[in-house]
């Protein structure tokens, strides 16, 4: 029994055992050798406490490399892990090294191709034919212009030298894109230490237009110049023109205004001249970069092509800063045969306001109206005679040249009685001729209207023009035209001993659609030229509507209409600084508070005709003395700070007696008239003579007084008159307080007398409604 019973438990302790064996086969050779050992021991069934311990062992041993077996498990997954992590890295940093290198190379590719293959072909320049980039330099070697050339040209198309055939003239350097176009640049030192730089690109294919754009803004500068555009900015920077020809045209509808200038100058001390002989495109911040661009293009109206093929030629200047470079070039853009009479016309012009009547309705206009407006004026006792300017309404149809009989039956007694007054008689005339003219016919069978092209009957080309729905159109290229024109005007002078002309030309696009001159014209506007210098040269001229080029003294450039708003007002000056800018010294503003027109209803309409002398001037009256749907005193206010502006503008322009509005209106202009007698017209000529030999603006930007002040250059609600008063005027409704920033020096505060330094703004500066303000320059030793 009990070897039976002995039996039976080591067969026990061999199943434990097998079972301790699979469990744990890491310690299975240490398990067999203590069971083999208790043979002795387990003979009775019993173990002992040594038997126990090694069993407490076994365990302990189990539990041991369990744990040994998962931390060497961990060890080899974080192992796993960091080369998984150094991998990463490694790749990252790969990448990292590539960016690095192409970044590296593309600078080094961009560098050898703006520094090393750029040539220095002609002093402080450096231009790559490859990639047509041009770097103009200063005397510091800093660079202040950067031109991307040939814009049209594809990427890196090849260039080649010209033959020697095409090398003239000899001093220039040429280069061929191979039948595309052919480029030659040469350069020229002048005096003041100018050095200006000849560009030209003759097409040679209809295919190809040539376009050169130049940066803006930033490191290069700010741009300045060309004519009144759609959205004026001062800058031109902060405006935006999209490519058009450079023709005149009216603001609202076309690209440009009725004035301008191929003259563009920079604040880096850079100008560019645009020749006369270029069919010019300009652009102005049209892509997503800022930049001005010009082009070389014909097109079917405004420069209409004969044989030539386009060209685009310009030259770039620059000086060691812009006031330099200004007053360099506008030296070369003088008067020639100036007379003594010339100076006292601009001097009287300066000095006594113009009184206009503009009717916009012909029977409005007749010579008790003429009579009584004289003598009123006369009344207020406080303000010179001056001119008196009459609209077309005084012909019975545009183009007569003859006074209207039924509305003028004694205008020699008239025009005698207002020459006593003081006063002088201005009328204007236009190119057009009405159908209803009784001049029309007679310059039918004289042919000297503008023809229609493609017509071989030489029938005249028809066109419409303000009020006139038919007219045709004198053709001042013909040469039987001047003679005819001139002889109407000289009978009239000496008829009525009118004083002088005003010619109202219109724009580019008042031309008939399909015209055609006697002699072509490579731009439409040379008519104005032409006109102005055929008139000129037979009686006295006032002033002009619109030109391209500086008419002949004593004539006066006239801004363009503008409606009466806050945002006219706001206009003024950056139209008054770039017209001074591009070659316009003697200007003359709009009247007093506007043109009269909202959208496309007038003033006359909504004033019962039951007087017509009285309608007569209101239709001449500001809008802000009529309740239309505005309020009174804002209406005030606009022609408050409207006649404060034009107190220091060249010449004051009247549409109505300042009396018609109310007593606060008509106590101000009494003390800008004594402030405007007193100390602005003795300033004003001084600096004619200056104007006229050098022709630099009387209204100018304050960078003309320092240009080293970066500032400057933006301020675009101030000007000064000569280098010697700020003014800095209200703009915007219901302000009372603006910013003023004034120039290096001492400045005399015209409000409160004291005196201020320069250099710097003045925040928050105090400007009741009835001031304005200015400042005066004071001698540089002055102390406080």
């Amino acid at each position: 029994m009990l070897r039976r019973r002995h039996l039976k438990r080591r067969k026990h302790i061999d199943k434990s055992d097998v079972h301790v064996e699979y469990k744990s086969p890491v310690i299975h050779v240490t398990r067999r050798s203590s069971t083999a050992s208790q043979s002795d021991s387990d003979k009775y069934g019993t173990l002992d406490d040594t038997d126990m311990s090694v069993n407490s062992l076994t365990s302990v041993n189990s539990i041991s490399s369990l744990l040994r077996e998962k931390f060497l498990m961990n060890i080899q997954k974080m192992s796993k892990n960091k080369e998984v992590q150094a991998d990463y890295k490694l790749r990252a940093l790969i990448i990292f090294l590539f960016i690095v290198i192409v970044c590296v190379l593309k600078f080094a590719h961009v560098y050898y191709d703006r520094h090393v293959l750029q040539k220095a072909y002609f002093k402080y320049t450096r231009f790559n034919k490859d990639d047509r980039f041009l770097r103009l330099f200063g005397v510091d070697g800093h660079e202040i212009a950067f031109g991307y050339l040939g814009v049209d040209l594809a990427e890196r198309e090849k260039a080649f030298d010209c033959l020697a055939g095409h090398r003239t003239p000899s001093n220039a350097q040429c280069f061929e894109w191979m039948q595309k176009a052919r480029l030659y640049l040469s350069h020229e030192e002048r005096p003041e230490g100018l050095n200006c730089y000849t560009v030209e690109w003759f097409s040679l294919t209809d295919k190809y237009n040539p376009i050169d754009c130049y940066e803006d803004g930033e490191q290069y500068g700010h741009w300045y110049g060309g004519g009144r555009s759609l959205g004026m900015a001062w800058p031109v920077q902060l405006g935006r023109v999209e490519m058009s020809p450079f023709i005149t045209g009216h603001v609202g509808r076309h690209r440009w205004g009725s004035v301008l200038g191929r003259y563009f100058i920079n604040s880096k001390g850079v100008a560019i001249t645009v020749h006369s002989n270029t069919p010019l495109h300009v652009s102005i911040n049209a892509g997503r970069d800022n930049r001005l661009c010009i082009k070389a293009s014909h097109d079917d109206f405004a420069y209409r092509r004969t044989t030539d093929l386009p060209v685009l030629n310009y030259t770039i200047c620059s000086a060691r800063n812009m006031k330099t470079l200004h007053t360099a070039l506008s030296e070369k853009m003088l008067w020639d045969g100036l007379k003594a009479s010339d100076t006292e016309i601009i001097n009287s012009l300066l000095t006594e306001p113009v009184w206009q009547l503009a009717p916009s309705r012909k029977e409005l206009l007749n010579e008790s109206t003429m009579v009584n407006y004289t003598e009123d004026i006369i009344t207020l006792g406080f303000i010179k005679q001056g001119h008196v300017l009459l609209n077309e309404f005084w012909q019975a149809e545009m183009g007569d040249f003859s006074l209207d009989q039924k509305r003028f039956p004694t205008m020699k007694e008239t025009i005698n009685i207002i020459h006593r007054r003081g006063f002088r008689i201005v009328v204007t005339i236009q190119p057009f001729i009405s159908t209803e003219s009784r001049n029309f016919a007679k310059a039918v069978r004289e042919g000297i209207l503008v023809k229609q092209i493609g017509n071989e009957r030489d029938v005249p080309a028809l066109t419409r023009y303000k009020t006139v729905q038919s007219a045709g159109m004198l053709d001042i290229t013909n040469k039987n035209c001047g003679p005819w024109l001139q002889q109407q005007l000289k009978d009239l002078v000496e008829k009525y001993q009118f004083d002088a002309f005003y010619l109202d030309m219109g724009s580019a696009y008042d031309l008939p659609r399909h015209y055609l001159f006697a002699e072509n014209l490579t731009n439409p506007d040379y008519y104005k030229s032409l006109f102005t210098q055929t008139v000129s040269d037979s009686v006295n001229v006032f002033g002009v509507s619109s030109a391209i080029s500086r008419p002949p003294a004593p004539i006066f450039v006239s801004l363009l209409s503008l409606a009466s708003t806050w945002d006219s007002l706001q206009v003024i000056i950056p139209t008054m600084l770039t017209y001074g800018i591009v070659g316009y010294p003697f200007l003359l503003p709009g009247p007093v508070g506007g043109d009269f027109q909202v959208g496309n209803v007038s003033l006359h309409a909504l004033i019962p005709p039951d007087n017509p002398s009285i309608e007569l001037l209101e239709t001449q009256s500001l809008k802000e003395c009529k309740q239309r749907g505005q309020n009174y005193n804002e209406s005030r206010e606009l022609v408050m700070r409207w006649m404060q502006l034009a107190t220091f503008l060249p010449v004051i322009r009247y549409a109505r007696l300042p009396s018609d509005c109310d007593p606060q209106v008509l106590q101000l202009t009494k003390n800008l008239t004594s402030l405007r007698q007193q100390t602005i017209n003795p300033l004003l000529k001084r600096y004619v003579q200056e104007a006229l030999e050098t022709a630099v603006p009387l209204i100018r930007p304050l960078w003309m007084l320092d240009p080293s002040d970066t500032t400057c250059y933006i301020v675009k609600d101030e000007f000064s008159i000569g280098e010697e008063i700020i003014v800095a005027p209200i703009l915007r409704p219901g302000a009372t307080e603006r910013e003023v920033y004034l120039p290096a020096g001492v400045w005399q505060d015209g409000i409160e007398g004291s005196l201020r330094k320069g250099s710097r703004w003045i925040h928050n500066y105090k400007i009741p409604l009835d001031k304005i303000a200015y400042f005066v320059k004071m001698p540089n030793n002055t102390r406080f």
